[in-house]
């Protein structure tokens, strides 16, 4: 069954040529202008991917991407943002809160394709146990919901993620741009600090079973067993 993927972009043009690129590619393809539209068609079907426009006549993409990173039913879907900005800020901020890749226009039709393809192969690779427990930490991937002993532990969007990645190869030591790519996005420029900080706050939010996430030097991060 090929993938639905929902084109959520104002600009006809644009929609038009990505509905048609991806439909040439063999993708189901459904197009909205606004967020109302998009949310009433969420309601009766979810898409294997999502293409989200940030600046949207009704509703900023951001606040899109939060809200369906809230709901149980959409919170693992893909979606790539796509916006004109291309600050640093804008695009941390982006895949922060919950995208999984950024485009940023203008850009060209090989490209969305491989993106898109890309995302959708992470996607469907990823066969994850629902309930991972290591130690003291256990992470609950339906419920989002992480607990350090009997203690429920508050972390965002891509703390979770990062948590998750990190228990599913326990003992594995990923490489940093291995962590990066399925974390922040196939590509994904950003200067590494910005993994280096999202690893200091997870250590500080899980307290003494912080200790388990372990720095290898030159390469990237492990969590021991």
């Amino acid at each position: 069954m090929p993938a639905t993927i929902y084109i959520v972009e104002d600009d006809k043009n644009i929609q038009e040529i990505e509905m048609f690129a991806l439909k040439n590619t063999g993708y189901i393809t459904e197009g909205f202008d606004t967020a109302k539209g998009f949310f009433s068609r969420i309601l009766e079907k979810i898409p294997d991917l999502i293409l989200l426009d940030i600046m949207l006549p009704d509703q900023d993409g951001l606040d899109i991407v939060k809200k369906l990173r809230e709901r149980p039913d959409t919170v693992r879907v893909p979606i790539i943002l796509v916006t004109a900005k291309t600050t640093e800020l804008d695009k941390v901020k982006g895949l922060d809160i919950g995208a999984d890749d950024y485009l940023t226009k203008p850009f060209g039709v090989m490209e969305l394709i491989s993106r898109v393809k890309a995302l959708l192969r992470r996607s469907r690779s990823i066969q994850e146990e629902k309930v991972l427990s290591i130690g003291d930490i256990t992470l609950d991937s339906e419920k989002r919901l992480v607990l350090i002993g009997d203690v429920e532990c508050e972390l965002t969007y891509k703390e979770f993620e990062l948590l998750k990645l990190l228990m599913i190869n326990a003992g594995i030591v990923l490489h940093r741009d291995t962590i990066m790519c399925d974390i922040w996005g196939m590509d994904y420029e950003g200067e590494s600090r910005t993994l280096d900080m999202h690893i200091k706050t997870l250590r500080q939010k899980l307290g003494d079973a912080g200790n388990m996430i372990k720095t290898v030097r030159n390469v990237g991060y492990k969590l021991e067993k």
